[in-house]
């Protein structure tokens, strides 16, 4: 997450890199940009099923320009 990243996509949403792609995802689990591969995709989504109070927590925080928490793998 980026501090203040609401002008380009307008919703709550996590950066994704892996090896050579790249990706912005919705919380809501909506691809807004780029692309990844189907299995690290299908990753992407459950760890933010899991993850999903903490990652709306940390995106108000990013969005106050506060420290977001570490969140686990």
């Amino acid at each position: 997450m980026y501090f203040k990243d609401i002008e380009k996509h307008y919703k709550p949403h996590i950066h994704v890199k892996y090896n050579k792609h790249s990706a912005v995802v919705g919380l809501d689990g909506e691809l807004l940009a780029g692309s990844l591969p189907v299995k690290q995709m299908k990753q992407v989504l459950a760890w933010i099923t899991l993850r999903e109070k903490e990652l709306y927590k940390d995106w108000i925080k990013a969005v106050r320009e506060q420290i977001p928490d570490k969140i686990l793998p």
